[in-house]
């Protein structure tokens, strides 16, 4: 109530243009009294039904709804850099995962590359040796030719010879010869 009292002195002596109206002051004629009686009776009956307490509690409730908005932001603010920090982590780990397969795979064809040069060069000694083989047994077949052609047409030749040289005497002694020879070899 002495804050009341306060305020209406306060407000009484501030009226400036109230104390330049005609008349007394303090009369119900006085429209500036009427007004300032009207005004004080507003601002009593204001704090009468408690009005400013209950504007301070909603300023209060605003002011502690706003305090605790800014805490639940500043917390998931906070869960927000934890979970960006997370994924990061876990990006760097999967591209590292994925930079070590690389590398394997590079590592693996690499060695696939020496493994198939490898066995390729070693195809080509086998498929070049088998050519030296086959080149080596052509050769043979036709040196064996050569002689088999060779021996036939001296026979033949022989045997012409022979045929027109030899008297039947001769052939006689010569298979005589020749059965006495197979004799000695089988014994």
């Amino acid at each position: 109530m002495r804050k009341l009292t306060i305020f209406t002195t306060t407000a009484a002596l501030a009226a400036s243009p109230a104390l330049a109206a005609s008349g007394p002051f303090f009369s119900l004629k006085n429209t500036d009294f009427v007004v300032l009686l009207g005004f004080l009776l507003f601002i009593a009956i204001l704090i009468y039904f408690k009005v400013p307490g209950m504007l301070g509690g909603q300023l209060d409730k605003r002011a502690e709804g706003i305090a605790n908005e800014l805490e639940e932001a500043r917390k998931l603010r906070e869960e927000a850099q934890t979970l960006l920090a997370s994924y990061e982590r876990k990006q760097a780990e999967v591209q590292a995962q994925a930079d070590r397969i690389v590398e394997h795979a590079k590592a693996e064809a690499v060695l696939a590359a020496e493994q198939a040069q490898d066995d390729m060069k070693k195809s080509i000694a086998r498929r070049l040796s088998a050519a030296q083989d086959q080149i080596a047994s052509a050769e043979a077949s036709a040196v064996k030719e050569v002689r088999d052609s060779a021996i036939t047409v001296a026979v033949q030749a022989a045997n012409d010879v022979i045929a027109g040289q030899m008297t039947d005497k001769d052939g006689a002694a010569l298979i005589d010869a020749a059965i006495e020879e197979v004799g000695t070899r089988l014994n």
